[in-house]
């Protein structure tokens, strides 16, 4: 199975690790400080133009990936 993430982008629903709500788990120091070496380390890919509302986080093949979307909860 897969999952539409946004835009033109699908990923296995197997590597999913994690769906996160950006606002609620950057109040947390840790989590703004995995998000900012990710990004230092190239492990994070927006995948809109607009603002991001949540992250992915995924795993393939030992390698890690977060996306950027704008998947909100309801």
């Amino acid at each position: 199975m897969f999952l539409h993430i946004g835009s033109d982008f699908v990923i296995p629903l197997k590597s999913v690790i994690a769906i996160l709500d950006l606002e609620k788990t950057t109040i947390s120091k840790d989590t703004r400080d995995f998000l900012k070496t990710a990004e230092e380390e190239g492990f994070i890919e927006s995948i809109t133009e607009d603002i991001p509302k949540s992250f992915i986080v995924t795993e393939t093949d030992k390698k890690s990936k977060i996306y950027c979307n704008v998947i909100e909860e309801i």
